[in-house]
């Protein structure tokens, strides 16, 4: 076992962290790694969080540690305060972190950009089966209702007036997420296979191949993914837990999920920070087994997994390229969408030969999108039309093809609000999604049209889809 004076050599400021040393903690901290690591995962914001130093944590935040990490669990800065149940930490550690990723996004912006205006132009439609949104540039558009956001995104403007201060939560939010359980919800990736469908029966199998606006593309599965839901619920009331699980649907038991329940025993006259007594020592020694001990407030943790066959379509005629093209754009939207963010780590994945022209993936853990990428480069340039392919496809290649600036014009039949909402982080967008999916499970127990499919997805009501696009 290590002694103090190996701790204190190896991580000397997890070591003042721990004491909560944090006078001398802001002294050390000059021309050092704020975010550096401990044994068990823990940068010092994380150790400061979970053990309820909000001192540390101050000055930490103060030398700008970053508040998106996770730890070796998968559990952000924000959730470990969240656990702790005090509001002082919850409301610092969400200003910060909202400031952090708005920087983040906004500062971001000019690379990714950078790199559009170097590709040639293309024109391409992705459409989302789940709702009827689609993108142009910095416009938002509703064609079901015909109303139209517009965004100046002007990056200078927008770094400018970005402060701490402009970042600072509601009371009510800070509330609601004291009185609400901890969701994290994540896309299981890492044993993925790909394999080609077959069709036919029995000797006469085949590969299945399909035609996808115009495009002859081969059909894989994607075997071995899982959407693996983390709750915690420690920081709430014996009445709010009880109000949680009698929220709980009975659908949920029909949608393949395997859940499991975790919890920890306290030590009798343990401090509150650190409620089974694991000593400095045990601690910071990686070598010592802490037996599912832990410090900061004991878990309560169910972890839900259910897996998913995602479907691929892939086309080696497709004229676009996914890395040089697509991804730059699907980043830049990543940056405040949960649903791109979803594709993005999805489509970094080493896939099979061509293009995806068509995915369905799992974005949570009962909702599936499928992503059709659809009438290439469509649009008429403004000196001559398309060129036709085969099967309906309209293609012209490279630095040939110009689109025409008319396609970046609102029809006179549309609504149009300027300005009509600030950068958002994509955490929140995520929130929104999981409550939106919760209240869609609670609904379903009534007259809600919903069905189950093969895989575990749920085919939500029409009335649905333009709830949450609202």
């Amino acid at each position: 076992m290590s002694s103090p004076g190996r701790a204190s050599s190896a991580f000397p400021l997890h070591v003042l962290v721990w004491n909560n040393d944090y006078r001398r903690l802001n002294e050390e901290l000059q021309d050092k790694d704020v975010d550096q690591c401990d044994p068990r995962g823990r940068t010092l914001l994380h150790l400061a969080v979970s053990l309820g130093y909000i001192e540390s944590a101050k000055v930490l935040l103060h030398h700008k540690a970053d508040v998106t990490k996770e730890n070796a669990q998968g559990w952000t800065v924000l959730n470990e305060a969240v656990s702790t149940g005090d509001p002082e930490m919850v409301q610092m550690i969400l200003q910060h972190r909202d400031y952090q990723q708005t920087s983040m996004t906004l500062g971001g912006v000019p690379e990714l950009l950078q790199k559009i205006n170097e590709t040639p132009d293309f024109y391409v439609e992705m459409k989302w089966e789940f709702t009827s949104w689609g993108w142009a540039e910095l416009i938002e558009i509703n064609h079901d209702e015909k109303f139209v956001t517009t965004e100046r995104f002007e990056i200078s403007q927008q770094m400018k007036h970005l402060t701490l201060g402009s970042m600072t939560p509601k009371r009510r939010d800070v509330e609601r997420r004291l009185t609400s359980p901890i969701i994290n919800t994540c896309l299981d990736t890492k044993n993925i296979a790909f394999e080609r469908t077959t069709s036919g029966f029995w000797v006469w199998r085949t590969e299945k191949a399909e035609g996808v606006n115009g495009y002859e593309a081969k059909v894989y599965m994607a075997n071995n993914v899982n959407v693996v839901t983390k709750i915690r619920t420690e920081h709430l009331t014996e009445e709010e837990k009880k109000r949680y699980k009698a929220d709980r649907n009975p659908l949920e038991s029909f949608l393949g999920t395997v859940e499991h329940e975790y919890g920890v025993q306290t030590t009798e006259y343990a401090a509150a920070n650190n409620p089974t007594a694991i000593t400095l020592e045990e601690y910071f020694d990686p070598e010592f087994d802490l037996r599912g001990r832990d410090i900061g407030r004991p878990k309560e943790v169910t972890i839900r997994t259910q897996k998913f066959k995602a479907t691929l379509w892939m086309s080696e005629e497709f004229p676009l390229s996914l890395m040089e093209q697509v991804t730059p754009i699907i980043d830049l939207m990543a940056r405040t969408s949960a649903h791109f963010a979803r594709l993005r780590d999805f489509i970094t994945l080493e896939f099979p030969p061509g293009f995806p022209v068509k995915i369905e993936i799992p974005l949570f853990h009962v909702l599936n999108a499928r992503i059709t990428f659809e009438n290439v480069n469509g649009c008429r340039t403004a000196d001559r039309p398309s060129s036709q392919m085969a099967g309906g496809a309209l293609y012209e290649s490279g630095a040939n093809f110009e689109v025409d600036q008319s396609v970046f014009e609102i029809p006179k039949s549309y609504h149009v609000q300027d300005d009509s909402r600030n950068i958002h982080v994509q955490d929140e967008d995520n929130e929104i999604m999981q409550f939106a999916i919760q209240q869609s499970l609670l609904e379903s127990g009534g007259n809600k049209e919903v069905g189950v499919h093969t895989n575990g997805a749920i085919a939500y009501s029409q009335d649905f889809n333009i709830q949450y696009q609202r």
